[in-house]
């Protein structure tokens, strides 16, 4: 995905989206900040993405979106809106393959 870059409109709809990081840092990382922008931005907010980000770059987006970011039905909507129907499924976390301890008093050496 190409980079958004930061000018006033988009150093805004950064400041509003993404509010807990100075905008130059939110917008560093593309992909990230429109799964953002995908579950928290204004019609206005889009707009003015929009003249940045086209379609193959939302799509991008949607691909490769960090897990927990965007909600279900944010995500049913953009895939929609990308001619993406049904939407694939959510981004989810992955934790590292963890051993299951052995419950049975059986495994344990004598």
């Amino acid at each position: 995905m190409k980079p958004i870059p930061l000018t006033r409109e988009t150093r805004a709809v950064a400041r509003r989206v993404i509010w807990f990081e100075p905008p130059a840092q939110a917008l560093a990382d593309p992909i990230r900040f429109m799964a953002y922008a995908m579950a928290s931005a204004t019609h206005e907010d889009m707009r003015v993405l929009r003249h940045h980000v086209s379609d193959d770059d939302f799509r991008e987006a949607l691909d490769h979106a960090p897990p927990g970011i965007i909600d279900p039905r944010s995500w049913a909507y953009w895939n929609a809106r990308m001619e993406r129907y049904p939407p694939p499924p959510l981004p989810t976390r992955r934790l590292p393959h963890m051993h299951a301890h052995k419950k049975s008093g059986q495994d344990r050496d004598p």
